[in-house]
């Protein structure tokens, strides 16, 4: 595989390499309030703030950070949706020296308690609707302040006033009693500290700039820690893959989550390092708001997973042409396989492209795309990014090197593949390994792939059964765990079965102890209070036995092969 075949298909433009600059990451938006100091950097609601006003807010922010004692290298958090305050903090963070640990805001207070205790999060920035689970979360966490943001705060003023009439209580985002004493309000501190305050730190390419948290085998959350030049590489690798994208000209639709690498990096640093506008959707699943958005603010880029653009496909105000979407010009579609309908029939509703790609936040997300003018390989990940190698590795010894077509390990290695793990020397030592063949560390995936004679590339199977419900992450036994806690369950095996509409789904099979009975709601409603709703299982199966190998370690595979065959039978 040296002699990367994927390079002589690249699009006419793509670089076989880039040169990186040594910069910090909000080299970006710096860079941006110097180059388009008006154009909009983030759209929402009717509202605009301009790449010089985000500049501005970022600096203030940087500022009240190191007034609160936030020094270089300390985590702070963040649990919000996509909104501005979003971006004010995120680059605030990276400009006060500190490092990003982004939270999935759908989270329970013990998920938030694993990543805040193990980061060493003292600081975070939320939004008023999760402030109530924060708080629960916190007397179990060394978090000591949390800075509180109302969605209200960056919309225009006839809307904001019209989200207290009618919407702030009744969506959960007024706090009632205000905030308790030691948290302070985003708004006070961008009044109270000038841009000028902005600390003199010096932040290098070489610091580390996001911690982002990913799953395994084992159920544990691992910190993936991002330096900063790695998340500047794979932003400008995304950014040169785009060809046909303009600096200054783009306007990218932000639905897809910004606490999820994808997000930040394909849709909003791939924006900053072009200059381009970010319409902010805070909930996907509000398609009437995705669809107002494009209509209204006519994105050009749409970066998105297969769940998105299917229900927009099937959305009965779209078929009626109530909404143009014409202005779409190019999408990449990660986190899911995506399905030869959805890709057709959303480019026929565009004029636009799909093309699918493929990432994983230890690098911080992409590694892999189809090309964008090039021929786009229905079930391929696409090839590799400027500056990425692959190998596929023997799964028999994990050394061989694999031909063309043959199937193994996906190995990776590249400018944006991170440092390791946080405080976990041993997975980090599993996952990056020296090949002795002078260069860096390869990325060990735990993906099964093969390559074909174009170099484009296949994912075949999971050597980590992880489950991908509409791109998110869910790991088997972090199921297993909260359903065998339940009185009534004897045994459990989870795992994930095709789903034609989230790609994938979560299924439990279930033994029920002796004398008892159970039914499905009851674990529904028992699972829901501990889990995130996407990891709540959609199927469950109650069964006599399940499947074991010899030493008794439920088989997985076995279980979902049989409901395959149940389903085809």
């Amino acid at each position: 595989m040296d002699l990367r075949p994927w390079l002589k298909n690249y699009d006419k433009g793509v670089p076989t390499a880039i040169e990186y600059p040594q910069v910090p990451l909000f080299h970006f938006l710096e860079e941006g309030a110097q180059k388009y100091p008006e154009r909009p950097c983030t759209l929402f609601k009717g509202a605009a703030i301009s790449y010089r006003e985000m500049n501005d807010y970022t600096d203030r922010i940087a500022g009240a950070l190191a007034a609160m004692g936030v020094k270089k290298g300390d985590r702070v958090g963040l649990f919000m949706p996509n909104t501005p305050q979003f971006v004010m903090a995120y680059f605030g963070i990276l400009k006060a020296g500190g490092v990003v640990v982004a939270t999935n805001p759908l989270y329970t207070p013990s998920e938030i308690e694993h990543q805040v205790n193990d980061a060493g999060v003292e600081v975070m920035f939320v939004m008023t609707n999760y402030y109530k689970t924060i708080k629960t979360a916190q007397p179990k966490t060394k978090l000591k302040t949390i800075i509180v943001t109302n969605l209200k705060e960056t919309l225009p003023p006839v809307l904001a006033l019209l989200f207290t009439l009618a919407k702030e209580k009744k969506g959960g985002f007024r706090i009632e009693g205000g905030l308790q004493p030691g948290d302070v309000w985003m708004k006070d501190l961008l009044k109270q500290y000038p841009a000028s305050s902005r600390p003199k730190v010096e932040v290098t390419a070489d610091d580390n700039g996001l911690f982002q948290y990913s799953g395994g085998t084992t159920g544990v959350s691992k910190g993936a820690v991002a330096r900063h030049r790695n998340v500047v590489a794979n932003a400008l690798q995304i950014r040169r893959w785009f060809v046909t994208a303009e600096d200054g000209k783009e306007t990218v639709l932000m639905a897809i989550p910004l606490f999820h690498v994808y997000g930040m990096v394909a849709g909003m640093l791939f924006a900053m390092a072009s200059g381009a506008s970010m319409v902010m959707v805070p909930n996907p699943r509000d398609l009437k708001d995705v669809l107002e958005s494009i209509d209204k603010y006519k994105p050009t880029v749409f970066p998105g997973v297969p769940t998105l653009y299917n229900a927009i496909n099937n959305h009965p105000d779209v078929a009626a042409g109530k909404y143009n979407l014409r202005s779409i010009k190019a999408c990449i579609s990660g986190s899911a396989p995506l399905m030869r309908e959805t890709k057709e029939k959303f480019e026929a509703l565009t004029g636009g492209v799909v093309f699918e790609g493929f990432g994983l936040s230890e690098a911080p997300t992409a590694t892999h795309c189809n090309p964008m003018l090039g021929a786009n390989k229905i079930g391929s990940i696409g090839m590799p990014l400027p500056d990425v190698e692959c190998k596929i590795i023997s799964l028999d010894d994990g050394e061989t090197e694999m031909g063309t077509g043959e199937v193994g390990e996906l190995i990776i290695r590249g400018p944006q593949v991170m440092r390791g793990y946080h405080n976990m020397p041993t997975e980090t030592a599993n996952t990056l390994r020296d090949r002795n063949d002078g260069g860096a560390p390869w990325l060990f995936t735990g993906d099964i792939a093969r390559m074909d004679d174009d170099g484009y590339f296949y994912i075949v199977d999971r050597k980590k059964e992880l489950i991908k419900p509409g791109g998110y992450q869910v790991w088997p036994r972090e199921v297993e765990e909260v359903v065998i806690a339940h009185p009534k369950v004897l045994e459990v095996g989870v795992a994930g079965i095709p789903d034609p509409y989230r790609g994938e789904t979560v299924k439990a099979w279930i033994v029920v102890k002796p004398n008892e009975t159970l039914t499905e709601e009851e674990i529904k409603s028992f699972a829901k209070e501990h889990l995130a709703a996407y990891k709540v299982p959609t199927h469950i199966e109650f069964r006599s036995e399940l499947p074991k190998t010899t030493v008794g370690k439920i088989l997985r595979r076995e279980l979902v092969r049989q409901h395959k065959e149940k389903a085809n039978g």
